[in-house]
């Protein structure tokens, strides 16, 4: 069986020495993250997603929420003192971040952008996200995640369940 291939974002968590556990599973397309949560038997509530979105000033801003959750963008727009904040457009995602819809992952994009975590993760021992590809995902402490990736918490989504 051949080793599995190390994603940028892998490789950056190695190059500060996180800690971090490694998933993969067989896609040949995007999930959602409760899709995700499901083949991983993972708790839907650890399971996060990277948005990416663009705002009035033309910034750009990561938000990363529960998978069962939908950011609001009212609330993610005053966590980063904007007026107002939209999705950035799909096509737009690949050039500005390095990544694919459905493989977002808030380490490791081209640029730093600021980053804002649903506080919901302050309650988790550990939250899963992308790993910078389809089907890979890496499980990660908030601590480790510090330690590559400077983010606030805020209370940016809501629970579509």
């Amino acid at each position: 069986m051949k080793k599995e291939e190390r994603t940028n974002v892998m490789r950056v968590l190695d190059s500060v020495g996180a800690k971090y556990e490694a998933y993969s599973y067989p896609t040949d397309k995007a999930l959602s993250g409760l899709e995700i949560a499901e083949r991983l038997s993972a708790d839907p509530e650890c399971v996060f997603k990277t948005l990416v979105t663009v705002a009035a000033s033309k910034k750009n801003y990561v938000f990363v929420i529960p998978a069962g959750y939908e950011l609001d963008l009212k609330r993610a727009a005053a966590s980063v003192g904007e007026k107002s904040v939209s999705m950035l457009k799909q096509a737009e995602l690949l050039p500005l971040t390095g990544y694919v819809h459905g493989g977002c992952s808030p380490i490791g994009m081209k640029k730093l952008f600021k980053t804002v975590v649903h506080i919901t993760a302050q309650d988790k021992s550990e939250i899963i996200f992308s790993a910078g590809k389809i089907g890979r995902q890496v499980k990660l402490s908030l601590a480790e995640l510090s330690k590559v990736v400077e983010f606030s918490l805020a209370d940016i989504a809501v629970n579509r369940g």
